[in-house]
């Protein structure tokens, strides 16, 4: 069944909806959103492509992240996604947004207005095979530094989100909390 995701102009606003793999195809702007997964112990659950993902297959990347459907509005999207991909139920803030556009080697486009949410989760996870083929929980100073020793092995949209400023200041934050609960 042929999914219809939202499709944004310049300054996110919306324009209509359009198939998914379409919207891919003629690198069509539209909004995205990606979520990050914080445990009380500071550490960001990052999650493995599954090797059957139509772009960027086997390569790390945040909790969670997907599209915003026809009928639906964002935060109920974060919810379906983190329920469909993880098997989490977890309050989620959007903290920002960015936008980026990259072409892939299969010659698909990701062309987005990114939402950037952050929620806290210390129960159980039950990824959804079809989606994720690993999960991992890893305090940010490792995640930092794998990133920049090995930027192949994560998506270039996560690459992009942890180097903006505003998640700068959330990973200082999440370490001061962190630090303080030692």
């Amino acid at each position: 069944m042929a999914e219809y995701i939202l499709t944004v102009d310049e300054k996110d606003r919306e324009t209509g909806y359009m198939e998914k793999l379409e919207v891919h195809k003629k690198g069509v702007l539209h909004r995205a959103f990606s979520v990050l997964i914080f445990n009380s112990k500071g550490e960001v659950l990052l999650q493995k492509r599954a090797e059957i993902k139509y772009h960027s297959p086997g390569l790390w990347t945040n909790s969670c992240c997907s599209h915003q459907r026809e009928g639906e509005n964002l935060n109920d999207a974060v919810s379906r996604r983190l329920k469909e991909e993880l098997g989490v139920v977890c309050e989620c803030k959007e903290v920002f947004k960015f936008k980026y556009r990259v072409e892939f080697d299969n010659g698909l486009i990701e062309h987005e207005i990114d939402h950037v949410f952050i929620g806290q989760y210390d129960g159980n996870i039950s990824p959804n095979q079809d989606e994720i083929e690993e999960i991992r929980w890893v305090p940010l100073d490792k995640l930092n530094k794998e990133m920049s020793k090995n930027t192949e092995d994560f998506t270039y949209w996560f690459q992009i989100l942890m180097k903006q400023p505003e998640m700068q200041l959330i990973v200082q934050q999440v370490q001061r909390i962190n630090n303080g609960s030692k």
